[in-house]
């Protein structure tokens, strides 16, 4: 099975279909998918689709973590924060954006979710990814601010916490609702923006400023 001819086509239907960037583009066309996802699901790896990886979670669709990775319109050296590692796919595909002058600090609530993730990104080299176990809703403060937040699962509302960790000219992108759920970008300055891109479908967010407390 040829997995880097499977990734390269993905990135070039993904590139042509969203218009991708070139540093959108690249670390697509470099992160191995078939490396996060469960071994029977690795012939699936570059289906452009979500698929589970255990605890009830999933890696998201590739052409969602591209879209993700524009909207923040993400820079080289920045401080980016994540919420919902899940393996690590889309933590990855962030650090080659930011580069080794950039981290990746992820907030995974599932502490087996999490031992995975840092296991595939270390065998991967991607030591520019910090990887925590945590309440998502609640951020990480001991790293904040950020330069961009995303978050990997849908809230009922912007969590504050989230807010505040954001540095003035920031930028997030989460998606909001229940049944019905639609992706926001949201901008920091001295004023909050806020709006929408579309419809979107991901995994409920957990935690106090979530769905419900996941300790509970």
């Amino acid at each position: 099975m040829d997995f880097d001819e499977k990734k390269l086509r993905l990135a070039n239907r993904l590139k042509e279909e969203l218009n991708l960037s070139e540093k959108v583009y690249n670390a697509i066309k470099k992160v191995p998918r078939h490396f996060f996802v469960p071994e029977r699901y690795k012939s699936e790896a570059y289906v452009d689709t979500p698929l589970p990886i255990g605890y009830g979670q999933t890696i998201s669709a590739p052409h969602m973590v591209a879209i993700m990775c524009e909207l923040l319109d993400l820079k080289e050296g920045e401080k980016v924060l994540e919420i919902g590692t899940g393996c690590g796919y889309h933590a990855a595909v962030t650090a080659e954006i930011v580069g080794k002058t950039g981290i990746v600090v992820s907030v995974e609530r599932i502490p087996e979710l999490a031992e995975m993730a840092k296991r595939n990104l270390s065998a991967l080299g991607y030591d520019n990814v910090l990887v925590v176990v945590g309440d998502g809703s609640l951020g990480y403060e001991p790293m904040a601010p950020y330069d961009k937040i995303y978050v990997t699962a849908s809230a009922p509302d912007l969590p504050k916490p989230l807010l505040e960790q954001l540095k003035i000219g920031g930028k997030m992108v989460i998606p909001i609702g229940d049944t019905y759920q639609v992706l926001y970008v949201v901008e920091k300055d001295h004023e909050i923006r806020k709006w929408s891109w579309g419809a979107v479908r991901f995994v409920p967010l957990y935690g106090k400023y979530g769905f419900r407390d996941f300790e509970e």
